[in-house]
């Protein structure tokens, strides 16, 4: 990001080193406050899950007990498979440099980052590549500038003017202050703009920008479609989000981006329980002092059958949509709806290992001389396939050097379709081995938007995925984590002061 000023460096290095504080005034004032709740439970152990379960127990000390429910894997959509003797990465792939929780988790953690191979792009239309990069950074730069004028230059100006809002967020955190809903979150950050963006479409947000149609179809759609399977017509907001995920310096997570989720469970010392949650139900009970206390009744089938536990806090860390989750609620009023409208949008994605065919991407280069990485396409009638990547593995072994296009390797295919035989057929002359993952993985964003779910779905029972209708990210997850244990430490001690106030900086202003 060339055209970032020394002042927001600054910020953001003030902002960096206050993050690794945030702990010190948690933990310092949660043994001091009386009446803890006595167990946590937190469904669903992804990102969301588990950097939920981190936060909670920063919040609230070491007395609570933390269970964390999940039926399939640590990692949720963050997940490898094993081709050969080395493990790829099919779920969640990538991470932005300004991403300053899942930095401060690996630091935390001890985990390092994944070491950088060098990668260059190229689009293809259905038909050929109409772009492909050199590796000369001066010549892709005239490339861009005679092919779009300023457009590219102006885009990455835009996505700096969101981020720089974005970031405000951390501060916030930094600072103790909640939300209650994921539109308050968006002002907090960036006011009735944020809020704009959310309703329109990309497309209308760029062209309203100055940005041309062309520059939209040939470069803006391509980067969406690789990141959130859609076009141009998602909304301005996850816009921005897919198009800062196109930013160089983008990095992972050495051995699996996964990897950062059973590090924060560990880290939190909550019990995994593997198990699916079928039903949360209120209970009244009586209590020491004569007057009645609420309870949460989370009902589960594991291994050994079904069971169910008492709960003062729940965190529902699960996609409540259809396809999603079966989760009944019993007991609420006004009730709570099992799914939420709106559907996720599925993403298929393919590993195959094998030998690609070069006149499927209509050139006549030799294979031996393709070492483009990543092959992004257009939004048009031939495009079958949303991408096409060559994969590195998730640990990079000493000495790698990634193979041309004239060895076989792992491709990583998105489609919104299962690939048929005869797809495959076309795109590669041989394989011996094709690993499918079908993904539910993040909203179909069509505004405008309706109203996203809240956060607090009763007194003591929060939604972190609300925040995926915002945009659908790994950070987006961990910003939801944060939010979501500071709202319920806030709402269990009455501490409203930093509960939906933008107040911040007047406050700080005070400090000074």
């Amino acid at each position: 990001m060339s055209t970032m000023s020394l002042r927001t460096l600054s910020l953001r290095a003030l902002l960096f080193l206050g993050l690794w504080h945030t702990g010190r005034r948690s933990l310092a004032s949660a043994p001091e406050l009386q009446n803890q709740p006595k167990k946590i439970a937190v469904v669903g152990a992804g990102i969301g899950g588990t950097a939920t379960a981190y936060y909670l127990r920063q919040e609230f000390g070491a007395g609570v007990k933390i269970d964390v429910f999940e039926s399939g894997t640590v990692g949720g959509r963050l997940a490898t498979v094993k081709i050969g003797e080395y493990e790829y990465e099919t779920g969640g792939s990538v991470i932005h440099p300004l991403n300053l929780h899942m930095k401060h988790f690996i630091e935390k953690l001890g985990i390092p980052a994944r070491k950088d191979v060098s990668s260059k792009m190229a689009i293809f239309d259905g038909k050929e590549l109409t772009f492909e990069e050199s590796d000369w950074f001066i010549l892709n730069f005239l490339r861009m500038l005679w092919q779009y004028g300023f457009n590219f230059l102006r885009m990455q100006m835009w996505v700096e003017s969101v981020l720089d809002k974005f970031m405000r967020i951390y501060q916030y955190q930094q600072y103790g202050y909640s939300f209650s809903n994921v539109e308050r979150l968006l002002h907090a950050m960036g006011g009735d703009n944020f809020l704009t963006l959310m309703n329109q479409t990309l497309e209308e947000t760029m062209i309203g920008e100055g940005f041309s149609q062309i520059f939209l179809n040939d470069i803006v759609a391509p980067i969406t479609r690789v990141n959130y399977g859609q076009s141009v017509r998602i909304h301005g907001f996850v816009g921005a989000v897919s198009l800062a995920g196109a930013d160089s310096g983008l990095w992972a997570v050495d051995g699996g981006n996964k990897r950062v989720c059973s590090g924060l469970l560990y880290h939190s010392k909550s019990d995994l329980i593997p198990a699916r949650v079928t039903s949360i139900a209120v209970k009244v009970r009586p209590s020491k002092t004569g007057t009645t206390a609420s309870f949460y009744e989370v009902s589960y089938v594991g291994e050994s059958g079904s069971a169910h536990s008492l709960y003062d806090i729940v965190v529902i860390a699960t996609p409540l949509h259809q396809g999603k989750s079966d989760i009944t609620f019993s007991g609420f009023s006004p009730q709570i709806p099992s799914n939420y409208p709106g559907r996720y949008h599925q993403t298929v994605s393919t590993l195959v290992h094998g030998l690609l065919n070069m006149s499927y991407l209509g050139t006549t280069q030799p294979a031996s001389e393709f070492t483009v990485s990543e092959v992004l396409t257009t939004d048009s009638k031939g495009s079958v396939i949303n991408s096409l990547s060559s994969l590195d593995p998730v640990h990079i072994p000493a000495g790698y050097k990634r193979p041309p296009a004239s060895q076989t390797k792992v491709w990583k295919v998105f489609s919104p379709q299962p690939l048929s035989q005869e797809q495959l057929q076309n795109m590669f002359l041989s394989w011996d081995s094709v690993s499918e993952s079908r993904w539910l993985a993040y909203p179909a964003y069509c505004p405008p938007h309706r109203k996203t779910p809240p956060f607090i779905l009763h007194n003591r029972l929060y939604y972190l995925n609300a925040v995926e209708w915002a945009a659908s990210a790994m950070e987006m997850s961990s910003i939801s984590a944060r939010n979501v244990a500071l709202l319920a430490h806030h709402r269990w001690h009455g501490q409203n002061g930093k509960i939906d106030q933008e107040d911040l900086h007047t406050r700080l202003r005070g400090e000074l």
